[in-house]
């Protein structure tokens, strides 16, 4: 039975090239909210609404698991529709958070994410539980993810804004910076390049995939990867091979979402 990840949009193609690398064996059916990013301002409300639609769908596609690729939805919505959707459903916080106090030493951990993630306190209460006394350092980076929807990874423009988002952190002399977007894994270079080597990033995308490795079977010789937009799919096709490489999608096609379920 087919893997479900969705997303607001193309960031949660990051976790689906994490996903294939883990398994390379598994159908993976992914849905991109596009008539309708970014999640990152919107309501915990209107996250979860939007969240259980998804899930209804990916359900009815046969998805007998699924990934809340969406920092935004896994912070706002996943607690809440876990256990209620007759399917494991997972978020990426837990994973991210344990991928970053495995670097972390003394810290300080810099969390940059959308402005909803970062206002519910997600991330750091978690690493605060993990690790009482941990100095954590969030910024809400509301532009990064539409930056990243437009394409423009890299640049004067990119780079600027970055480090204008970066400057409060960069100052607590953060050792490892928590990348709470599933889009700014696209970024690593240009944050890279104004944080220095110094600083560990942590890639949430590819600590949700090494978790789940415990509870994948890989039972076909090959899998394949069907994408569902909910707005036109055009724009969406060379940001597709951006993320995965040319050929790697067996279809890509709109539909609705069920707004009743």
């Amino acid at each position: 039975m087919p893997l479900g990840v969705f997303d607001s949009g193309v960031g949660g193609l990051t976790v689906v090239r994490a996903l294939r690398a883990a398994f390379p064996r598994r159908d993976i059916l992914y849905v991109g909210d596009t008539a309708r990013v970014p999640y990152g301002n919107k309501s915990p409300e209107t996250v979860t609404a939007y969240s259980r639609e998804i899930i209804h769908f990916l359900k009815a596609k046969g998805a007998d698991r699924i990934v809340a690729a969406c920092n935004t939805a896994s912070a706002l919505a996943v607690r809440s529709l876990q256990g209620a959707v007759g399917v494991p459903l997972h978020g990426m916080i837990d994973s991210g958070v344990q991928a970053a106090l495995a670097e972390a030493g003394e810290g300080p951990v810099g969390v940059i994410g959308t402005a909803a993630t970062v206002s519910s306190g997600a991330y750091q209460e978690a690493l605060s539980r993990a690790r009482p006394g941990l100095k954590i350092v969030a910024q809400a980076t509301p532009l990064l993810a539409p930056l990243v929807e437009e394409g423009w990874l890299d640049g004067e423009v990119t780079e600027k804004t970055v480090r204008r988002y970066l400057e409060p952190l960069m100052r607590e002399k953060i050792r490892v910076l928590v990348l709470a977007c599933t889009h700014y894994p696209l970024l690593k270079g240009v944050l890279g390049k104004v944080l220095g080597s110094e600083v560990k990033l942590v890639d949430s995308s590819e600590a949700c995939a090494k978790s789940l490795q415990h509870t994948e079977d890989k039972i076909q010789e090959k899998g394949e990867l069907r994408i569902y937009l909910t707005d036109e799919p055009g724009p969406f096709f060379g940001r597709v091979e951006n993320f995965l490489g040319s050929g790697s999608v067996a279809s890509i096609q709109r539909v609705s979402l069920d707004p009743a379920v």
